[in-house]
């Protein structure tokens, strides 16, 4: 007289939002400005245009770009400018900054378009585990986008998760 085994988890109506399936496809890669300036400290216009002008933009095609400066030189906005119009027609999407400010901003323009309605009024956990990298922001971002219509928002996994918001009622 076995019982059958029942999965409570597969019955329940949480509804689980796994971050991991907002990762943008794509290479990623990080030009770094200081490589373009004297000694690594400075600009001078005449080179950093050359620079520009001699660097090869194709590996760029179809990839994600952070444009930063590792060094502390301060660099004049039109520089920027300058780089953008050669990876303008070249990449998915172009960021001043590092590679987490890339994927950051990638992660928030995914939760962005996400249909809130699916939410309304249910019980959501987002999963804390995932296949792609997920800045932290990007878990307050979600949350904080759930909160005026999910009934209670957990954070883990279905079968043990973090209680993290519940709306009184």
């Amino acid at each position: 007289m076995s019982k059958e085994i029942i999965n409570r988890v597969e019955n329940s109506k949480l509804i689980s939002i796994d971050l991991g399936d907002y990762y943008l496809p794509g290479k990623r890669h990080e030009l770094d400005i200081k490589d373009w300036l004297i000694d690594g400290l400075y600009l001078k216009e005449k080179e950093f245009r050359t620079a520009v002008k001699n660097h090869n933009w194709i590996q760029y095609k179809d990839s994600f770009v952070a444009i930063n400066c590792t060094s502390k030189a301060i660099i004049p906005p039109w520089a920027y400018m300058l780089i953008s119009t050669q990876l303008s027609n070249n990449t998915k999407k172009t960021v001043i900054g590092n590679l987490n400010d890339l994927e950051r901003e990638n992660f928030e323009e995914q939760i962005e378009k996400i249909n809130l309605s699916l939410y309304q009024d249910k019980s959501v956990v987002i999963k804390g585990c995932s296949n792609n990298k997920v800045p932290i922001s990007t878990y307050y971002n979600l949350c904080s986008k759930l909160l005026p219509v999910a009934k209670s928002i957990m954070y883990g996994e279905a079968c043990s998760s973090v209680p993290v918001f519940k709306k009184r009622f």
